[in-house]
């Protein structure tokens, strides 16, 4: 087996557990490879047994075979990995060193045991649906697809903007507001979720387009198929707006053309047994718990 273990920062906090990681894969002789600028963060941190190659970018799943990626932080870790993997097909598993946590769903206290079960074949393989952003003149270089969200927003504290949005073609909804989200089913429980957005299930072949701060209070989240495509019209006050894609973003104008479809390619997430998604929003969401006393 041979995973490759991704990471953006190394908090001091979190010493002990990446120890025990980098001490389990040695431990159960599982080839590892480190992203290269994580690693340089590592060493001299981390007691590092056995040889650890640098895994430089998106180009090296073509040389070498790689099993997993297992990320080391938060959920916007994972996002950040999501850009490394790309259509490669390499599950990821996600050891949360962070908060909430609803894509890095492995707790600090299950290192062992989650490790454990991926090297004895105890888990599945869960797909989950991308979203791809069209746009004239282009942005995001090579990498326009998000697994979470695509947001278009106002900048700083300019004046609120109007989104003009178009279904299949189709006039939908002119949206005057600070923004709106188009969120996947695992984008839902994101920045759709605390805008009043619905939590999504995984499979449900679904977006979500969630208005942010709306002048109109009867405008509300919708969902649509993910077979649709959603374009749209973007004007305001201000010469500049802020279009994202999960954690990156760009700056955009009003004659930018945007158009938001299914992607080609899904992110594969290795789901361990007894870790489902239902657990999941369970506990994060604190759901079928009598806090009043």
């Amino acid at each position: 087996m041979q995973v490759v273990v991704f990471g953006k920062q190394l908090k001091e906090k979190d010493i002990p557990q990446v120890q025990e990681v980098f001490d389990m894969l040695y431990q159960e002789g599982i080839t590892t490879y480190v992203f290269a600028p994580y690693l340089s963060l590592l060493e001299g941190n981390i007691q590092l047994r056995g040889p650890h190659a640098p895994f430089e970018d998106y180009r090296a799943f073509k040389v070498h075979r790689i099993d997993f990626v297992i990320t080391l932080g938060g959920d916007g870790t994972m996002l950040n990995a999501v850009t490394l993997v790309r259509d490669a097909g390499v599950p990821m598993l996600g050891i949360n060193l962070g908060r909430l946590g609803f894509l890095a769903t492995i707790e600090k206290t299950y290192i062992k045991d989650s490790i454990l079960k991926l090297k004895r074949g105890q888990y599945v393989i869960e797909e989950r649906s991308t979203l791809y952003l069209e746009s004239s003149p282009q942005i995001f270089g090579d990498i326009p697809f998000a697994l979470n969200d695509c947001t278009l927003l106002k900048r700083d504290t300019s004046s609120m903007i109007t989104i003009h949005t178009f279904l299949n073609g189709d006039y939908l909804n002119s949206y005057w507001a600070d923004g709106i989200i188009i969120a996947t089913p695992t984008g839902s429980t994101g920045y759709s979720l605390s805008c009043g957005g619905p939590v999504i299930f995984p499979d449900s072949g679904n977006f979500v387009l969630t208005p942010v701060a709306p002048h109109n209070l009867n405008v509300r989240p919708i969902v649509l198929s993910d077979e649709s495509v959603i374009s749209f019209e973007i004007e305001g006050r201000a010469d500049n707006f802020i279009c994202t894609l999960d954690s990156r973003f760009e700056l955009i104008n009003g004659q930018h053309q945007l158009a938001v479809r299914k992607n080609d390619f899904p992110i594969r997430f290795v789901q361990l047994q007894d870790v489902t998604f239902l657990n999941t929003i369970r506990q994060k969401l604190g759901w079928g718990e009598d806090v009043r006393n």
